[in-house]
């Protein structure tokens, strides 16, 4: 049996699938594997029909998001409450917040659902039998209360336990994002065993299809196009947003005749969407290459090939995430570069799915040696303190990239902070140096043309530099104070592209000291991005930042 690429949620599945085989005990290239033509994945019939694909499933889920559950979050009240109490720090314990949390979290309806379907299969049950007649409190005193919480993660810990307190966060929070009102997800079945409901909607199903033979069936799959019988088939409705009830809105079909059906195969696929993006914060994100299947699995490192938890990096923005997929799938040298969609949606219950498209003249940015480099120099020190909050400059500097925006707010505004703070120049002279090869790339200029011109901006920068020495020199001092009012009037010279006030100043400040005004200002009155980028290099140089010992080299 095979599995083609198709939709981005198809696709979103298909990682998934991988994900989940590559979890499990299935055995690669004996089990399943990538088809020859890289268009999707094969599955030993045999394996299908025997597996217990429900297992799979919620074995997947809850390594994926586990970590991330609400459960886990309660496990990690009680730890902190105990290891508090067991290093002499009680009157540190947030008692009343972090019991009222265990409390809450635990006795929701859903977990009393879960707990009924399992307490005659786990030891310790008179715990949760004993927090629903008499809950955690601040004033039970400590010896009672660190019993009582040992005792409740005892309870809480056992594989069957994690599995299904785990599996009750994530439906409610993760996977009924993505599909709904079938199975453990239909209302009727809220109070019903997961695992049972599961079985019987896609797994059951599933191994009924592979050992079936469709000579005779007359209905085929809306997705891959394969036969089917009538009572196997799926109704895409179970995907939000990508159909409307079938049973009620008919008028979209011809004739009336509703034929949007999936074959259990699909079904199956479909239902391991979620699996496949990527929680990034408060958004799921999922890269969709198109292309082949290894793209499409080395585009999102939740198969395997990323070396961080996405997952458990709350605070981290998508572009970031975008950024460092994009690095893994553009490792492989002499690869065919093509757009890649990228595909998000909030947790939000209202949120829908958006799209962007990370084209292809965005990917030949991203892969230039020199870009690359000084991305991964911002990656290093990606952090700017702005007050009492902190601005990661790294991730802006890709979200520009990826949406064609300049650099240049961001330079503006890390210059003027580098008055106060010099050493924020380490941070603005990389963001230049990315904006100015963006320029020249986008200008489609050849290798030696483009040398050449950076080559230019740099000397620009070195001249900057000679004016702060001889200025500062002339004070006999090496604080540069004396400057500060200058730098800040040529700032707000650049940000509105006044070039007439930018050299007034500049001539203004060349006849205060010996030295020559530069021939390459000659250049700044011929066009407005040139202005731009001269002016800019200038200024990093007058505020300190040059080339030393010519460690910055151009293409030439």
């Amino acid at each position: 049996m095979m599995v083609s690429i198709g939709d981005f949620l198809k696709n979103a599945g298909l990682v998934g699938l991988m994900y989940l085989l590559e979890e499990s005990d299935a055995v690669e290239d004996e089990d399943y594997g990538i088809v020859d033509n890289k268009q999707g994945i094969w599955l030993k019939r045999d394996f299908v029909i025997q597996a217990d694909w429900t297992d799979m499933y919620f074995k997947a889920f809850v390594k994926k998001y586990g970590s991330s559950s609400v459960y886990q979050s309660v496990l990690d009240k009680i730890e902190e409450i105990l290891e508090q109490a067991e290093h002499g720090e009680w009157e540190k314990v947030n008692g009343k917040e972090n019991l009222k949390f265990i409390n809450d979290k635990l006795l929701s309806n859903s977990y009393r659902s879960g707990f009924e379907n399992i307490k005659g299969f786990v030891d310790y049950s008179e715990e949760y039998e004993l927090l629903k007649t008499s809950k955690l409190k601040e004033n039970m005193g400590k010896e009672e209360l660190c019993q009582r919480l040992q005792k409740l993660r005892q309870f809480l810990i056992q594989p069957c336990c994690k599995e299904t307190f785990s599996m009750k966060s994530i439906i409610y929070n993760y996977i009924n994002r993505f599909w709904d009102g079938k199975s453990f997800l239909l209302r009727a079945n809220a109070t019903k065993d997961m695992k049972k409901m599961f079985d019987v909607d896609f797994s059951e199903p599933l191994r009924r299809y592979a050992s079936a033979s469709h000579g005779k069936a007359k209905d085929r799959c809306i997705d891959c196009d394969e036969l089917m019988d009538a009572k196997e088939k799926v109704s895409i409705a179970l995907m939000k947003e990508q159909a409307d009830d079938l049973t009620r809105k008919r008028s979209a079909f011809w004739n009336c005749k509703v034929d949007a059906y999936l074959c259990p195969m699909c079904a199956f696929v479909y239902s391991l969407a979620p699996l496949g993006f990527t929680l990034i914060g408060n958004r799921f994100v999922f890269l969709n290459v198109n292309k082949d299947i290894k793209e499409l699995l080395d585009a999102n490192p939740e198969y395997g090939r990323a070396a961080y938890d996405a997952v458990r990096q709350e605070d981290e923005k998508y572009s970031s995430w975008i950024a460092r997929s994009v690095d893994i799938l553009l490792q492989e040298k002499g690869k065919e570069l093509g757009n890649i969609q990228v595909v998000t949606r909030g947790r939000g219950e209202g949120d829908g799915y958006t799209f962007d498209v990370i084209a292809k003249d965005v990917l030949e940015i991203l892969n230039d040696e020199k870009i690359r480099k000084d991305l991964d120099r911002l990656s290093k020190h990606p952090y700017v303190k702005v007050g009492k909050d902190y601005w990661n400059i790294h991730e802006e500097t890709v979200l520009n990239i990826l949406r064609y925006r300049k650099q240049y707010g961001m330079i503006n505004k890390l210059l003027k902070m580098a008055i106060e703070n010099n050493g924020i120049l380490f941070s603005a002279s990389p963001i230049y140096d990315i904006q100015l090869r963006t320029n020249l790339l986008r200008r489609k200029k050849g290798c030696a043309s483009a040398g050449g011109e950076a080559m230019n901006r740099y000397k620009v920068r070195d001249e900057g530099y000679e004016l702060r020495k001889a200025l500062l020199g002339a004070k006999g001092t090496e604080d540069d104070a004396c400057i500060r009012g200058t730098i800040y009037q040529l700032l707000n010279a650049l940000s509105v592209g006044n070039v007439e006030h930018f050299m007034e100043v500049v001539m203004r400040v060349y006849c205060s000291t010996k030295l020559k005004v530069p021939d390459a200002f000659i250049e700044c009155l011929k066009d407005h991005d040139t202005f731009i980028e001269y002016g800019y290099a200038f200024l990093l140089g007058l505020q300190g930042s040059h080339r030393e010992k010519k460690e910055e080299k151009v293409d030439e």
